[in-house]
């Protein structure tokens, strides 16, 4: 037995002497190497660098309108309780964003919406509206938090406004007319915020105004028929799509 405890106790002292040693070789006295810092994070919920590149998007939402007036031919008495229905509207675009400060121009279209006004009857006048715009916009965001970007914005651009199925006995045009469409300027005011579902993928929640001009008939023997000063507001979803960005240079 004291023969197995000394060559225990030997081999105790050895390995405490080898274990000592390659700890004193070791840089810094560290028996194991630490494990390398983990590369930060490109895109991480409070990240907030500005990015510049293109992108395209597309959105729709749902648009309430509105009508000034009516105004009809000279010798007949404009229609009253105008009322220009609801509609969707869809729409693409491309645009390029440059730190806080984006652009884009975009196409929006809307189905058919029904005008109902008044002058013997209710109803006694219908038509139907469609309105297609081209818009120049600028945006500028205004920071970022946990991947949402609050932004505000206006446009300029143009939009046609086609009037068909015009239907009336009381006021010109009289009887089927074909449809008639025009061009207007347009202008636009935006305001809205955006969630960064990846680095290069967003959701779009905003509001929007915009102003439409006129839209007019066609012409018989007696005249036509102006709806005047047609305006909208929607509430819009969106996706956007950045298929370049990089970070800015600082």
């Amino acid at each position: 037995m004291s023969l197995l405890r000394k060559s225990v106790f030997g081999s105790a002292l050895f390995i405490a002497s080898a274990t000592g040693a390659l700890a004193a070789d070791a840089p810094g006295g560290r028996t194991f190497p630490s494990p390398e810092p983990a590369a930060p994070s490109t895109f991480s919920p409070r990240n907030s660098e500005p990015f510049a590149g293109w992108y395209l998007r597309g959105d729709v939402g749902y648009r309430l309108q509105e009508i000034s007036n009516a105004s009809a031919a000279s010798g007949f008495a404009s229609p009253t309780n105008n009322d220009l229905h609801s509609t969707v509207a869809a729409g693409f675009g491309a645009g390029y964003k440059n730190g806080w400060f984006r652009t884009d121009l975009t196409v929006d279209f809307t189905p058919p919406a029904n005008y109902t006004g008044q002058v013997a009857a209710p109803g006694d006048v219908i038509a139907k509206v469609t309105a297609t715009t081209l818009l120049l916009n600028g945006y500028l965001d205004l920071g970022s938090w946990y991947r949402m970007t609050p932004y505000v914005g206006a446009g300029v651009g143009m939009a046609n406004m086609n009037i068909s199925d015009y239907q009336s006995t009381v006021l010109p045009p009289f009887g089927t007319v074909k449809s008639h469409g025009q061009t207007n300027f347009a202008w636009a005011g935006m305001a809205g915020v955006s969630y960064a579902l990846s680095q290069n993928v967003l959701v779009d929640v905003g509001y929007r105004y915009l102003s439409l001009g006129d839209a007019t008939t066609s012409n018989d023997v007696f005249g036509n028929m102006r709806l005047r000063k047609i305006t909208a507001q929607e509430v819009r979803v969106g996706l956007r799509w950045n298929f370049d960005d990089q970070p800015i240079g600082r």
